[in-house]
């Protein structure tokens, strides 16, 4: 992540968060296109969710396309993608493959948490290897391969605890990848449970990332960060200075910046003194940039409007950094 940071002079992530509100009409007519023959006077044509994931993924593809100078990493969400069914997860598959083409890094935003095996197939499946069966001279043996829909990183909910999480972990320190626990989240209002007092009198929050910080022992880097993080809201900077204290060089997914209300300043709260230990996420503001706002334009050219809000966006994190003393790279 590190050397990606100092490669494009930025910490924004962009969210692929496709939603069919979201779609220019030209590509909902290729899409439709696709579906067949023209229909006659009174027929109807209905999209189908392969022509949906289809159009998912052609959407992603211009929007990467374009963004990819700006951005160091996407995170698709992945429900956005599971509510099309096999067609939908098709495009979430492709998604990740042109996104990685592009020298981009991919977390996925899974929200992943469970125990014993099934854990171990989420680990395996979205940050490790899974098992083939492989026949050789009539002999059947398994050999261990990465997922197709493998990534950088994975974020995973932590509530059942080290069984659950171990998995996570271990796969993080065998293959580089990495796992952000839900620990500070950026909606409005609080959660409720976050916000509970623990038996030692302090926020559950304060004490999830207590656990992050022994989870994440063995899993530092070449520049000695964490591949155990937690999502820490941009909403929520006044807790941010906490979190940091607590988790001192642990990798920090940052969401709330833009669509939700959080600002730059208050985004970076978070980031370390040297300008790293996070990325900041921007989905709505980006990739819906030409429905509202200044980038706004005919839908034919969202491509173009998110490319601007990309750059924007950077540059507004970036002139944040810098009036804070943390933009050293």
């Amino acid at each position: 992540m590190i050397e990606e940071i100092k490669a494009k002079k930025s910490i924004l992530n962009v969210g692929l968060d496709p939603q069919m509100k979201f779609m220019p009409p030209h590509l909902i007519n290729w899409a439709l296109d696709l579906e067949g023959p023209e229909v006659t006077e009174g027929e109807v044509k209905k999209l189908t969710s392969k022509g949906v994931g289809r159009l998912f993924y052609r959407f992603n593809q211009e929007i990467i396309d374009t963004i990819y100078p700006f951005a160091v990493s996407v995170k698709p969400q992945i429900a956005f993608y599971e509510a099309y069914g096999a067609d939908g997860l098709w495009a979430f598959e492709k998604t990740v493959i042109y996104a990685m083409s592009k020298g981009l890094l991919v977390i996925t935003d899974a929200k992943r948490g469970d125990g014993g095996d099934t854990a171990q197939a989420y680990a395996d499946g979205h940050l490790g290897e899974v098992t083939f069966p492989v026949l050789k001279d009539g002999v059947l043996e398994f050999e261990s391969a990465s997922s197709s829909v493998r990534t950088d990183a994975l974020t995973i909910h932590a509530w059942i605890g080290d069984s659950c999480v171990a998995p996570f972990v271990e796969a993080a320190k065998k293959y580089g990848t990495g796992i952000f626990v839900v620990c500070k989240t950026s909606f409005a209002p609080d959660s409720r449970i976050e916000q509970l007092i623990a038996q030692s009198g302090l926020p559950v929050w304060q004490e999830l990332a207590s656990m992050v910080a022994e989870w994440g022992e063995g899993t530092e880097g070449k520049y000695g960060y964490r591949n155990v993080g937690v999502v820490m809201g941009a909403t929520k900077p006044d807790d941010a200075p906490a979190m940091r204290q607590i988790l001192p060089k642990a990798w920090m997914l940052i969401p709330g910046y833009g669509a939700q209300g959080g600002g730059a300043d208050g985004a970076v709260v978070v980031i370390n003194d040297d300008g790293f230990g996070g990325v900041v996420n921007s989905s709505r503001q980006v990739i819906a940039a030409h429905q509202k706002g200044q980038f706004q334009c005919e839908p034919e050219k969202f491509a173009e409007a998110a490319a601007k809000a990309a750059e924007f966006s950077r540059d507004d994190l970036n002139a944040a950094l810098k009036r804070s003393g943390k933009m050293n790279w």
